[in-house]
């Protein structure tokens, strides 16, 4: 093969063929590959498994017996400095039938005070950056990475903590 470049909805594509027959230059049209949600899902739960938690958050599989892969943990270990430090915090998140399309329902289990989580639920608001402006190539990881970014923001990473250990009901 050659070289390639841009062409409208495609690209060219060069090349040397031993073969006459064949032609020189080919028009490849760029096609979206859409993966179905469950390989995606599939995908998210393979990484998170090999994960080794240094960047801060972990997410697995709530029931190792969900083959809808739907209902999910995420852990999130508070970032040094801040209000959060030495903490631990577990999450439920639900990946509904039109995950990755539609962004996932996020809950704290253990009880927080950040701004984008509704005080009496633990729920992450769904007016809340990365949950609001969703994309199809966000992750579960993407999720639990931008609240732990979240509590380093200086709106949140001085607030006030409920008792450690305290839960949602």
């Amino acid at each position: 093969f050659g070289s390639s470049s841009h062409f409208g909805s495609g690209h060219l594509v060069q090349f040397r063929s031993s073969d006459p027959g064949l032609p020189s230059t080919l028009l490849v049209s760029k096609m979206a590959v859409v993966v179905p949600r469950n390989f995606r899902l599939l995908d998210e739960l393979e990484k998170g498994q090999k994960g080794d938690a240094t960047s801060g958050v972990s997410w697995g599989l709530e029931r190792g017996d969900d083959i809808m892969l739907t209902e999910w943990n995420g852990t999130i270990f508070g970032p040094l400095g801040t209000a959060f430090d030495n903490r631990i915090y577990s999450l439920s998140i639900i990946c509904g039938p039109n995950y990755p399309d539609v962004p996932p329902e996020v809950k704290f289990n253990t009880q927080i005070n950040m701004n984008c989580v509704e005080e009496r639920t633990g729920k992450v608001k769904s007016a809340w950056s990365i949950l609001s402006k969703w994309r199809r190539d966000y992750t579960i990881e993407n999720v639990l990475q931008q609240l732990r970014n979240e509590m380093s923001s200086t709106a949140n990473r001085r607030l006030p903590q409920p008792p450690e250990g305290a839960m949602y009901s």
